[in-house]
């Protein structure tokens, strides 16, 4: 039996390994269509790219990927990104972004996983979040003052990130936030100056979080690990505190 339930975890581990290898390529095939196949003159794409490169996803399935979004391989590869809002289980304000193929087969699953919560209209909690540019970054020069680093990128605001996996012990890390038309230009100002970009992308801020007291707090994070662990969710967004 004990036998069984390690090959069962084996199983799972590596299917939750396959879906998030799955993600990563379809963001790099998105970021490659939004603007070109040149990670030195594609934010995203680099910040793309490097995460990928974090979660040991091959050299090989990286670079088939970019060439999937280059339109290299004979392949058409349409992604479409639908938006999906409503509420986790005790009223926690959720929205889901979905990269899909195929709207048909993606609503009925993402409604069927909003059973255990409540799926909104489009606008019913986005009015919730700021939708922003959002970029993460760290630099070897810990002395910098974050606000002039920010004014000079034309970032609107900026918070210390601490030491952890994406940024090395000693480094200063940051996130930006900015308008999303100037994500691009903030995230290219970053790179210009030495700063190392992690992440690069819209993103959903919320405006006030909402607490959850302990004994009702699994049951929002099983909800939300289940959305996040279908395949076409690309991002999900939630005002849990």
């Amino acid at each position: 039996m004990g036998a069984q339930w390690k090959q069962k975890g084996r199983e799972e581990s590596s299917l939750k390994r396959g879906q998030l290898f799955g993600k990563l390529a379809k963001e790099i095939i998105v970021a490659v269509k939004s603007k070109g196949p040149d990670p030195s003159l594609n934010a995203r794409l680099y910040a793309a790219v490097e995460a990928a490169k974090k979660q040991s996803v091959p050299r090989d399935t990286i670079e088939r990927a970019i060439k999937k979004g280059a339109g290299l391989t004979g392949e058409t590869v349409n992604y479409e990104l639908v938006t999906y809002e409503g509420f986790a289980p005790h009223k926690v304000p959720v929205i889901v972004e979905c990269l899909t193929d195929n709207r048909n087969r993606t609503a009925p699953e993402i409604r069927v996983l909003f059973k255990a919560g409540q799926l909104g209209a489009m606008g019913s909690v986005a009015w919730m979040f700021n939708h922003v540019g959002l970029v993460d970054a760290h630099h070897a020069n810990a002395k910098q003052d974050l606000e002039t680093v920010a004014i000079e990128a034309g970032a609107q605001n900026v918070e210390p990130l601490e030491a952890g996996d994406d940024i090395p012990a000693g480094q200063l890390g940051a996130r930006f936030y900015c308008d999303r038309s100037d994500l691009d230009a903030v995230s290219k100002y970053l790179a210009s100056a030495g700063w190392i970009v992690t992440a690069a992308e819209m993103s959903y801020v919320p405006k006030n979080r909402v607490e959850v007291p302990a004994a009702q707090r699994a049951e929002v994070e099983e909800f939300l690990s289940e959305m996040d662990g279908h395949d076409d969710v690309h991002r999900l967004y939630t005002a849990l505190k």
